[in-house]
């Protein structure tokens, strides 16, 4: 169901996912004629993925570039929000694309786990293990088998916010999260409250107690959750819900309280900082936010929007944690062996530079120029995200099944969101997310 690579992808795939499902089978979401002469010539690759406007159109750029590198045709077809239904719907009719862009941990095992992946290459792996953190391999990696390249990524421990706002309260970026909740109180105190929090997707919620959860327990417990091998009644998790508790309940942190926030959703809370009648100082979220301020609201990223790490929480380093799209080859594709061609490309610094020319892309790539990218935010998060290393966390609830960790209404989105309308009890708030776990991962 999720992500991210980044939430705007994840607001208009939701919004289309009903189109993208029923064109899926008959229309694709545009072509990439051949060059003339290529290894590939007269070969057709076809890519599914769940990207639509923007990120569709700089994706094409990339496939215009595998195309003029190998002669190839390329298809790129929307799957729609729900990557595992339409990929399920395509092998068994029999149309299985040739590469899929995979959207979460959890959907990758679960399509290795069924046989559907093709292992990658040699040359794939060898060119992704000189250029990626291990970790990225081992998010790609199910039961030793190397099935899924990390070709996009985002930085989901940024926190965004109006200069202006900052210089009205006089406070500067934090360094703690106790100054974190400090600089929101004096924002508050300036006639702007700190936080939009887009409560209505669940989604952001989680990110919230991940990056806390991170930065308190530390990333051994982190990835123990992830795998539900510690249960959510640990007292490590009723710390992180209790610490997400004094943001939730203080009305000077959330804007418009809790009632708002169940009503706002990710484009929103963007707005309410940086559109034209701004009702809040900050939003947290990923390096996207940066991309939603510049074409929605004309905000320039560095100048008119700008953003800190999530810092430390009580003393915890800290946390790095970040989605992304993992490029996979399906056993049943009509041409996976051009597939693992353009996932090979996919592999090297050039596809991703592209890419990071067109905006709206982080890549996990070391050997990218980080003068590829159009502007300084842009090459500052890269360079965060990369350098963190083997310290990067996947997003938590990308990793677990979707019914815990990526349906609306319902599992963590739900019991979060119960938990921004009433936070007063994080142990309770902890045993019904443990009940909700084990329902979902079968223990």
């Amino acid at each position: 169901m999720r992500r991210p690579s980044s939430a705007p992808r994840r607001i208009a795939a939701t919004t289309s996912a009903a189109l993208a499902l029923a064109l899926g089978a008959t229309a694709c979401g545009g072509t990439t004629g051949p060059a003339s002469g290529g290894e590939l010539s007269g070969q057709t690759v076809t890519v599914a993925g769940v990207w639509t406007g923007s990120e569709q159109k700089n994706f094409k750029k990339v496939l215009d570039a595998f195309t003029a590198k190998t002669g190839a045709k390329t298809v790129f077809v929307p799957s729609g929000d729900n990557v595992s239904t339409f990929v399920g719907s395509k092998i068994e009719g029999g149309n299985a694309p040739d590469v899929v862009m995979v959207p979460q941990v959890g959907v990758l095992r679960q399509f290795a786990q069924k046989g559907w992946l093709q292992p990658l290459s040699e040359r794939a792996a060898g060119t992704a293990g000189a250029s990626l953190a291990p970790v990225w391999k081992d998010y790609g990696t199910v039961d030793g088998t190397y099935y899924g390249l990390y070709f996009k990524a985002a930085h989901k421990s940024t926190v965004w916010y109006a200069p202006e706002a900052f210089a009205q309260a006089g406070v500067s970026e934090p360094k703690s999260y106790a100054d974190l909740l400090k600089a929101g109180h004096a924002l508050a105190d300036s006639g702007r409250p700190a936080f939009a929090v887009a409560g209505e997707d669940g989604w952001t919620l989680t990110d919230w107690f991940e990056n806390i959860y991170l930065s308190q327990a530390g990333p051994e417990k982190y990835d123990r959750l992830a795998r539900h091998e510690l249960k959510w009644t640990d007292a490590s998790v009723v710390r992180a819900l209790t610490t997400l508790a004094a943001l939730f309940k203080d009305q000077q942190l959330v804007a418009g309280g809790a009632r708002t926030a169940l009503r706002t959703d990710f484009p929103t809370s963007v707005e309410r900082v940086f559109g034209p009648e701004p009702e809040a100082g900050m939003v947290f979220e990923g390096d996207f936010v940066g991309g939603v301020a510049k074409d929605q609201f004309g905000k320039k990223p560095g100048t008119d929007a700008k953003f800190f790490p999530f810092p430390g929480v009580d003393g915890g380093k800290a946390p790095v944690v970040s989605g992304g799209d993992a490029a996979v080859v399906l056993k049943r594709a009509k041409n996976g062996a051009a597939g693992m061609k353009l996932v090979e490309f996919l592999a090297g610094p050039e596809a991703a530079e592209v890419w990071a020319g067109a905006g709206g892309f982080l890549s996990p790539n070391s050997k990218v120029d980080l003068q590829a990218y159009g502007d300084e935010v842009s090459r500052s998060t890269a360079a965060s995200l990369v350098s963190a290393g083997d310290t990067v966390r996947f997003d938590m609830s990308d990793q677990a099944p979707a019914a815990f960790g990526g349906t609306k209404g319902a599992g963590e989105w739900k019991v979060l969101q119960d938990f921004l309308r009433d936070p007063r009890d994080p142990r309770g708030t902890a045993a019904t997310l443990e009940a909700e776990a084990a329902k979902a991962y079968g223990n």
